[in-house]
């Protein structure tokens, strides 16, 4: 069932249900009193990344507070995506974009990595998550990804189940095709790494490339910034052997 649009969707924390009651936090109701001015009666659409899609009805049961109650589910709670996506932090902005594409697009897991050329200091697991939020509530988005903490990529090479085949993007790949060497991978467990805007160093690489379960796939012929790399990697990963088939 594809999503309603014209509804505004918000994001809570609470389980939902039929006849459930809920109330809004101090933030929600600035942004649903103040920023939309949702009036008593008002329907919202509520989810919370387990239970699916709730038409609710906005109450006031005093001027600072408001209550949402649940009517109806909309759509179901779908499957958690399946893919681990695995990035270098980029520049605040640059990194914004990065994450919400990366929800949009069926990233089940993000995992930040740590890289030698990762410029800057580890991403804060709160605003990523609140970026990962706000995607899903403009998107369409119910099966929220869950966001790990940052760690240096060497310790999450040595902790990957050897099962998730690990796809990277080498920019120093001879070919300029990925789609043949996505076609030779068998399993459905997957995770996708995308380096940071220096590339990978050579150590890196090295390792990369030594591990079994890693697959390099070159990204056509010209050389791509950070940010576009990860959603086209995202793509092509999902359109030859991830949930686009």
């Amino acid at each position: 069932m594809r999503a309603n649009f014209r509804m505004q969707r918000l994001f809570v924390r609470e389980d939902l249900g039929t006849g459930a009651e809920i109330a809004a936090t101090d933030d929600q109701f600035h942004y649903l009193a103040h920023v939309l001015r949702m009036e008593t009666d008002a329907e919202l659409l509520v989810f919370n990344g387990r239970d699916g899609e709730w038409r609710a009805r906005l109450t006031y049961p005093t001027k600072k507070r408001i209550r949402l109650s649940m009517l109806e589910q909309t759509r179901p709670q779908p499957p958690q995506p399946d893919l681990v996506y695995v990035f270098a932090p980029l520049k605040v902005g640059r990194m914004d974009y990065l994450v919400q594409k990366a929800v949009e697009m069926g990233a089940g897991v993000l995992q930040p990595a740590l890289t030698q050329h990762t410029q800057g200091k580890a991403p804060s697991s709160d605003k990523i998550e609140a970026n990962v939020i706000e995607a899903a509530e403009q998107c369409g988005v119910l099966a929220v990804p869950a966001v790990k903490p940052a760690r240096k990529l060497s310790d999450i090479l040595s902790d990957w189940d050897g099962e998730r085949t690990l796809i990277y993007c080498d920019e120093g790949d001879e070919g300029q095709n990925p789609l043949p060497v996505l076609a030779r991978i068998a399993t459905q467990k997957l995770g996708l790494l995308v380096g940071p805007e220096g590339g990978f160093s050579e150590d890196e690489r090295r390792q990369l490339r030594s591990l079994p379960f890693v697959t390099a796939i070159p990204l056509g012929p010209r050389i791509l910034r950070a940010d576009t790399a990860a959603v086209a990697a995202l793509a092509v990963v999902q359109a030859a052997i991830g949930d686009w088939r």
